[in-house]
């Protein structure tokens, strides 16, 4: 298992879409939001993904799939 930091920048177009939870329905991850600024014409989430880091990296994949801008942190803590 690790934890991953990562800031997911959303268009416009996805703002009103429920990505985070399609993600955790599709892959077994557990997001922890830490901050986010949302608005009518796009936003930024910097959360934690925790799970396998296998099934981490698939649901980042899926997510810049979907449109989501990904930008990892850098903080990775595996427990």
């Amino acid at each position: 298992m690790i934890g991953v930091r990562v800031k997911l920048n959303f268009p416009e177009e996805l703002v009103r879409e429920p990505v985070i939870a399609r993600m955790t329905d599709a892959f077994p991850v557990v997001p922890n939001i830490r901050r986010a600024d949302v608005g009518e014409q796009g936003g930024w989430i910097i959360c934690e993904l925790d799970g396998d880091a296998a099934v981490v990296d698939r649901a980042l994949a899926w997510l810049r799939a979907e449109g989501v801008g990904v930008d990892l942190l850098g903080d990775i803590v595996e427990s």
